[in-house]
């Protein structure tokens, strides 16, 4: 006779892309699974790795496409604990970095059902160091500061405004739909020479860069497929990327100097 199996619920962060970037614990507890439910950018080689009799479930968001609203995510992974067992919901990245890990912790423990964490490499860091560039570098950058730069109304949030009005490196999550309008709102803070990049499908195998200042930036934006995930990077560590250099040349050049 089949024991019944106890409801219960773990948040996984599945790193920043690549699938052998998911901690050793992560992968661990999506081996024991009974369900997964995981979101849309999570490498399909990670998925690939693990029991063909464990439920997968896509619950995904992704602009243009369908995607799931967090109360129907919230409703799946209660129904799933209690019809499965052990659900694992899969994140991309740290559950609480933008994954709005809170919001479905309180709804399954409000039925009773036990959640625990496995923390996962945060984009906002592992990406730009895919690419060689730093968050601090001593003399030039002494903090770094992870933001997205829109509220939920489309306004710019006070954070950016607070972010480029000091020396700090701006990692910015979600914005390339905004690349150009955010260089604009940047540039009234800091010099028109100051170092962006932008990092898209980062740690895979599909993983491009674009560099630039905030005054050139908008020579590039046609080349960056918006529909793509990306990381928007600027500070004076951003020209530890070798393009930079290259970057520059042309600037002279173009300038006729």
């Amino acid at each position: 006779m089949e024991v019944d199996k106890i409801a219960k619920v773990t948040l996984v962060g599945a790193g920043p892309g690549a699938a052998d970037l998911i901690t050793v614990r992560g992968l661990k507890i999506l081996q024991e699974a009974d369900v997964i439910l995981y979101d849309a950018l999570i490498s399909e080689a990670l998925l690939a790795q693990l029991d063909e009799a464990i439920l997968k479930v896509y619950v995904g968001k992704r602009c243009g496409l369908h995607s799931f609203a967090q109360d129907e995510i919230n409703d799946l992974i209660v129904k799933y604990a209690f019809e499965y067992g052990h659900v694992v919901r899969l994140k991309g990245g740290d559950p609480f970095v933008f994954g709005r890990a809170n919001e479905e912790i309180e709804f399954v423990e409000s039925f009773g059902i036990p959640v625990s964490v496995v923390p996962g490499i945060s984009s906002s860091i592992a990406v730009p160091s895919s690419q060689g560039i730093p968050m601090t570098k001593r003399g030039v950058s002494s903090s770094f500061w992870v933001m997205t730069a829109t509220k939920r109304d489309g306004s710019f949030s006070q954070d950016l405004k607070y972010a480029a009005s000091s020396s700090t490196t701006m990692v910015i999550l979600m914005g390339v739909r905004k690349l150009g309008e955010i260089a604009l709102e940047v540039i009234k803070y800091r010099s028109s020479m100051t170092p962006i990049a932008v990092i898209q499908n980062g740690t895979t195998e599909k993983e491009s860069c674009v560099v630039a200042t905030l005054a050139t930036i908008h020579n590039y934006i046609d080349a960056i497929t918006i529909e793509e995930p990306g990381i928007i990077v600027i500070g004076d560590v951003v020209a530890e990327h070798p393009s930079f250099f290259k970057e520059e040349v042309q600037r002279v050049l173009h300038a006729g100097f």
